[in-house]
């Protein structure tokens, strides 16, 4: 299997044309890694049924009828090396909008869809599965059909929506224009955060092919869904080093425990190293033993679970469905479906209807331990027969805890401009922050000015607040200049403070109206928020700051579908 080499004194051409997109194919999964030997040879495979064993299912996408171009991201087509005339070419807009057989060698005419298992803080999960087994759960949606080199680095591209797999559960295979819109425009927000993500190559749409699902019907105060609406189907494609998952190991983990078969461990061991080729390459020795790479990975891993965690927590995110089949094994964002971003602050903010507190926005490290917890017990068996390997693993497993309350602490001490984390300080002003009911991005951002008056940070109180909780703010405010001013020039204070806490945020209100102008072919809401979400510490235009950075109206808080929503996507 060959690898990227990177140089940064070479010079990568531009790849102008669909011909020498395709000369960028290189197959590590399917070339390295285990075909289901009951698929079919042609890639038609697309009724639900179990998959016993192998690492992939080979399978085609069902193309859109009719796609039309709405966006792609300018960030990452620069990143691979990408002509940006390429988004509008028919075989590339063909291809990524399901039709595969425009592919010519070195691509090839099928793509591949995943299984996974399920766990939920730290407790497996069958009945999700058609068949009560977990051999039919998985990549229902989701079907990769690139993996390639660009300028040096390995990524896979995988259409979301691209039609049903073996592991669809009898559902559609599609994905509705809302969420397609939601996810293409969140993978590029969250990346100029500097959060790690999947990223968003293109969006395309289909006039004539509608799918239906529940959803909420204008003005909705309902808590679930109160309408089933006609929806268009589109097709996004997210883009990552690999779309590995901690559920994904857990599967061949559950296997290997249960002897499923007669390859299962060794099917096992090859996806932890696919996993450590794919993700890890650059940080663990190739020429450590097996044994010892392990190691490395579970220390790189909590090294990375836990500081992405910490950076969801800095910019309001909550992913809502952070079980483990949702938790990418290299350690970035991954399935935006239930996610939504805190503009009223409360600890508890959970906008999957479906979700429950456990994975709301201040439980995120908690869900991220359990998470990490079926990972360590995903690799454990390849060492079942090392005590040293075993004690070392066992120590990093015990040590997430510590290891993610240092992330937290630290993120707490950059948001405040802090030189180190002040407990007292931090915990007076969360609790402040919920008896004020502030909007947390424009708190933070109005904090960045280090401002002497409470004045300007009630601008991001939603109500007055009382006498006894204005003087409170003001002795904290008092006692937080003080610690900033004593040893350092406060405005490179409030520079470095900047950059971490965005002006701008995802408001689910301003993002709604957006997919629904693409539902009538009016894509520039769409082109709007892809500008304005690009430079998210930057100030922008009046008109920018007017109408994307306010407090959220009144009419728009328990509305269904915008402070709330289900996972029909």
């Amino acid at each position: 299997m060959s690898m990227p080499t990177t140089s940064s004194a070479f010079e990568f051409p531009t790849t102008t044309t669909f011909a020498d997109f395709l000369q960028r194919a290189d197959y590590s999964f399917m070339d390295s890694l285990l075909s289901d030997p009951q698929a079919t040879g042609n890639g038609h495979d697309h009724n639900p049924r179990q998959v016993f064993s192998g690492h992939y299912v080979p399978v085609t996408p069902t193309p859109i009828p009719a796609p039309e171009y709405i966006a792609h991201s300018k960030n990452l087509f620069n990143e691979l090396g990408l002509s940006h005339e390429l988004a509008f070419d028919e075989k590339f807009r063909r291809l990524f909008s399901g039709d595969i057989t425009v592919a010519q060698e070195p691509m090839r005419l099928i793509g591949w869809a995943t299984g996974y298992a399920l766990s939920i803080y730290g407790t497996e999960y069958i009945h999700q599965c058609p068949f009560g087994t977990g051999n039919g759960y998985g990549d229902g949606r989701a079907i990769s059909v690139f993996e390639g080199l660009f300028k040096g680095r390995r990524w896979e591209m995988q259409l979301k929506g691209g039609g049903p797999t073996p592991y669809c559960r009898g559902a559609d295979g599609r994905a509705v224009l809302r969420s397609s819109v939601r996810e293409f425009l969140a993978q590029d927000y969250m990346q100029a955060l500097g959060v790690p993500t999947s990223r968003s190559l293109t969006l395309y749409v289909s006039r004539s092919e509608k799918v239906k699902r529940p959803w909420y019907e204008e003005n909705s105060r309902s808590i679930d869904p109160d309408i089933v609406k006609d929806n268009p189907s589109a097709i996004t494609t997210r883009v990552a080093p690999s779309f590995l998952r901690v559920g994904q190991l857990e599967l061949f983990a559950r296997r290997a425990r249960s002897n499923a078969h007669k390859n299962a461990l060794n099917e096992l061991q090859m996806i932890v190293q696919h996993l450590i080729i794919r993700n890890y390459q650059q940080e663990i020795n190739p020429n450590l033993t097996f044994t010892d790479q392990l190691v490395e990975l579970a220390q790189l891993f909590r090294g990375r679970l836990t500081s992405l965690v910490a950076n969801w927590m800095r910019v309001g995110y909550c992913q809502g469905n952070f079980n483990s089949d949702n938790c990418a094994a290299g350690g970035f964002t991954l399935d935006y479906g239930p996610f939504g971003f805190c503009e009223l602050f409360d600890p508890r903010f959970q906008p999957w209807t479906g979700g429950g507190e456990h994975f709301s926005f201040f439980n995120q490290p908690i869900a991220a331990e359990a998470n990490y917890q079926m990972f360590w017990a995903a690799i454990r068996p390849l060492l079942a027969n090392n005590k040293e390997a075993l004690a070392k693993l066992d120590k990093i497993r015990e040590g997430f805890a510590e290891a993610m309350n240092q992330e937290i602490e630290s993120m707490w001490a950059k948001k405040l401009g802090l030189s180190r984390y002040n407990p007292t300080l931090v915990n007076e002003m969360l609790e402040l922050m919920v008896r004020s009911k502030v909007d947390y991005t424009i708190f933070f951002r109005k904090l960045s000015h280090i401002p002497e008056q409470l004045t300007a940070l009630k601008e991001s109180f939603y109500l007055p607040i009382s006498e006894q909780v204005d003087a409170q703010w003001g002795s904290w405010l008092l006692r937080w200049r003080g610690h900033i001013t004593s040893y350092s020039d406060p405005k490179e204070t409030s520079a470095s403070m900047k950059l971490v806490n965005p002006k701008y945020t995802w408001r689910e209100w301003l993002i709604a109206p957006a997919y629904k102008k693409a539902e009538q072919g009016d894509y520039k809401l769409i082109k709007e928020l892809q500008n304005v979400f690009s430079n998210p510490y930057e100030e922008q235009s009046s008109e920018i700051e007017a109408k994307y950075n306010r407090l959220k109206p009144k009419e728009f808080f328990n509305a269904g579908g915008l402070s709330h929503y289900s996972c029909s996507s």
